[in-house]
């Protein structure tokens, strides 16, 4: 989603976020990661001055303290991102790829079944929905290296084993994960 990404080419505008605005970002975001209910004070303080960033292409960000938290494509749902992630990493359903798959998600490419079943791989044993966002983990490593959009339930993946699986949004050394709001 972020390839060819630039926060400075791409800017349009920013301001403020009301604070009835912030309420209701603060609602849809624990109905959408009930994980996140935990760590919401810290991650999003009721008085925080959240500031909310509109780019070309439609992208919004939302930051505090010059730190983009979430973001958001036309009217999809607000995403955490991998840094967010990185520090609260329960707030996600997680999945887990192989040590093979780990250089093709570095690069950027969606994730295929047979990357999520094989040896060294691991899929909960509760179903995850198409269409939920997931945390993408790595085979030995402790944080994740990716983010991305289940495109078929955990349990048809297992059953199935063909196609993409997970169609990523962001990971480890793509432009979002290099911008800095400084």
């Amino acid at each position: 989603m972020f390839k060819k990404f630039s926060l400075q080419e791409s800017l349009s505008g920013q301001n403020s976020v009301k604070s009835s605005v912030v309420r209701g970002i603060r609602s849809k975001l624990v109905e959408q990661f009930p994980g996140i209910d935990a760590h919401m004070d810290d991650i999003l303080p009721k008085k925080a001055n959240l500031i909310q960033i509109k780019c070309k292409d439609h992208y919004t960000f939302y930051s505090i303290d010059n730190e983009i938290l979430f973001f958001q494509h036309f009217s999809d749902p607000i995403t955490p991102t991998l840094r967010l992630l990185h520090r609260y990493p329960d707030i996600l359903p997680r999945v887990q790829v192989d040590r093979g798959a780990i250089k093709f998600v570095l690069s950027g490419a969606n994730i295929m079944c047979p990357g999520l079943t094989s040896k060294g791989a691991w899929l909960p044993d509760e179903n995850i929905p198409e269409g939920t966002i997931v945390a993408v983990m790595a085979e030995g490593k402790e944080h994740a290296l990716a983010t991305g959009i289940m495109k078929m339930s955990s349990d048809d993946i297992k059953s199935i084993n063909k196609n993409i699986g997970v169609d990523l949004i962001q990971y480890l050394g793509d432009p979002l994960w290099k911008t800095r709001l400084d």
